[in-house]
């Protein structure tokens, strides 16, 4: 496993030894098995985790066995000294409710590596961040998009996870400009339903937030993105990347109306997140956006630098 160096999550390395783990719903067993082919034809040596195909046994059906069981998996693998990343096998829900469960003392204490995952993997992004201070990659997951082997998705993980990451593009922007920052945020669901507690997302100021959902109506979007709003999450901002929102609707009138007003680049049609194409991103890294080039790339500096972005008429593009 490679030196987090800059700031950057620690690169893979062929033979390297991964753990997949099940922190929130169940996978099925089929698709769990061909995304690990898949990950062992990266190059890498994979094992699963003791209770990744258990069942919750409090006939809660969504969840991928107990609460404490999963939060052992994830535990174990991280403090693992043979172990170099932790990918998780799916999303759906549950990730939340192993984070009371961790001993975030012990985990502070291991090795940096890197977790992968997405969706409601984002609750382990944000708690990581925070409590360990660690970079992570949002990108497919190993009993969804890694098992379909889709070309795109896997070439990409692969320098994602493998190399220095690369670059993604957007459809269009919603307002130009050129930004460096750390790359923060996530699923915007789970962002918010974290707002408040102990894992709660660190402000974006002076940063790059990413944000992408799922099968969420358009008041629905607004109302979180309000609540961010108004929790001044959003305050400082340097620039805001969308992924996909599949299953949401026109979503053009609600960006516009609470995202363009805040005056930071915003680079829409990014390919992260749900939907037949998903791409790796790293959250917790230095990133470059540039929305008049329509393209979000990696940054080995991380920085805070800014360059403002134009202003007056014309400088706005809408959806």
């Amino acid at each position: 496993m490679g030196d987090p160096g800059d700031g950057g999550p620690p690169s893979l390395h062929a033979g390297d030894r991964i753990a997949v783990v099940a922190p929130s719903g169940p996978a099925d067993p089929a698709l769990l098995e061909r995304g690990c082919a898949v990950l062992r034809g990266l190059g890498l040596d994979v094992v699963v985790g003791k209770h990744a195909l258990d069942h919750n046994p409090s006939g809660l059906t969504y969840l991928a066995g107990s609460d404490a069981d999963r939060a052992a998996d994830l535990q174990a693998a991280w403090c693992d000294p043979r172990i170099a990343a932790v990918f998780c096998a799916r999303g759906g829900y549950g990730a939340t409710r192993v984070l009371d469960h961790l001993d975030w003392d012990a985990m502070a204490g291991a090795a940096p590596k890197l977790l992968h995952g997405s969706s409601d993997i984002t609750a382990l992004h944000t708690a990581f961040g925070r409590r360990l201070s660690v970079p992570t990659s949002f990108g497919p997951m190993v009993a969804s998009l890694i098992a379909d082997a889709d070309p795109e998705a896997v070439a990409h993980l692969r320098e994602g996870v493998l190399g220095a990451g690369a670059a993604v593009r957007g459809t269009h922007a919603l307002r130009g400009g050129r930004v460096s920052g750390v790359l923060t945020g996530g699923n915007l669901a789970l962002l918010t339903s974290l707002i408040g507690t102990p894992y709660a997302p660190e402000p974006a100021a002076g940063r790059i937030a990413f944000l992408e959902d799922v099968d969420e109506a358009p008041y629905r979007v607004d109302r979180m993105l309000t609540q961010l709003l108004q929790s001044g999450w959003f305050d400082g901002v340097a620039g805001i990347v969308l992924g996909t929102w599949i299953g949401c609707g026109d979503l053009d009138a609600v960006f516009a109306d609470r995202l363009t007003p805040i005056g930071a680049p915003i680079l829409a049609g990014v390919p992260v997140g749900h939907g037949p194409r998903q791409l790796t991103l790293r959250l917790g890294a230095g990133a470059v956006l540039d929305a008049d080039a329509l393209v979000l790339s990696p940054s080995t500096g991380g920085g805070p630098e800014r360059r403002t972005p134009p202003s007056g008429p014309g400088s706005e593009e809408t959806l």
